[in-house]
């Protein structure tokens, strides 16, 4: 599976896990609607953490082979299919963070957005919406949530010019705060081993 559920205590981890890139097609998609639906019923689980399997990409957002090999009414379920997705992070009650360890471009940011909280860890990595330099424009919903996060000016800068900034410049999606542990954020063997530290957002929702 691309997208799984993973319980620890009363958290529950969506771990997005399509190598290389975590680069999503409707299949991923409706995999991360029911792993936001099962977190969402589940009374044992108390909030909800957006991560990824892969050491260097959050999420590089949707696969365009999906746009280069599909008709106008497949590329158009697609979106729709995604939007439904992601907006149930969006729709739930219970509180949801993003957890950026790597490069968070295009439908990745896009997901971060739909977060209440997003947790940014120390590293070289890039976060923004380049999808004009494809001759697309950002299509679940990173053209309305991303002005309320950062005000219009800056959002318009990043959706036109398909500007990306390395997470250090990005302060204003993932606002540092104080620093907490890698191994906190990413219950994994291979991030209990590291030395990386990561810094909690303080940034709000981005919910209307």
């Amino acid at each position: 599976m691309a997208v799984r559920l993973e319980k620890q205590d009363s958290i529950g981890f969506v771990v997005l896990d399509r190598p290389p890139a975590n680069s999503y097609d409707r299949a991923f998609m409706e995999e991360l609607g029911a792993a936001a639906d099962e977190a969402a019923r589940d009374d044992s689980v108390k909030a909800i953490v957006v991560r990824s399997a892969n050491e260097r990409f959050f999420s590089a957002g949707a696969d365009v082979s999906v746009f280069a090999k599909s008709d106008m009414d497949t590329q158009n379920a697609f979106v729709v299919c995604a939007n439904e997705s992601i907006g149930k992070f969006e729709s739930t009650p219970k509180v949801v963070i993003a957890a950026i360890n790597g490069h968070c471009l295009g439908g990745g940011l896009e997901i971060a957005l739909c977060c209440d909280f997003r947790i940014a860890a120390e590293g070289s990595y890039r976060i923004g919406l380049p999808e004009v330099t494809l001759g697309l424009l950002p299509g679940t919903g990173g053209t309305q949530r991303l002005p309320r996060l950062i005000g219009r000016q800056k959002a318009l800068d990043f959706m036109l010019r398909g500007t990306t900034s390395f997470h250090r410049a990005s302060c204003w999606i993932a606002r540092p705060s104080a620093p907490v542990p890698t191994p906190r954020v990413r219950p994994s063997r291979s991030a209990a081993s590291s030395s990386r530290r990561c810094r909690v957002s303080a940034c709000g929702s981005t919910r209307a």
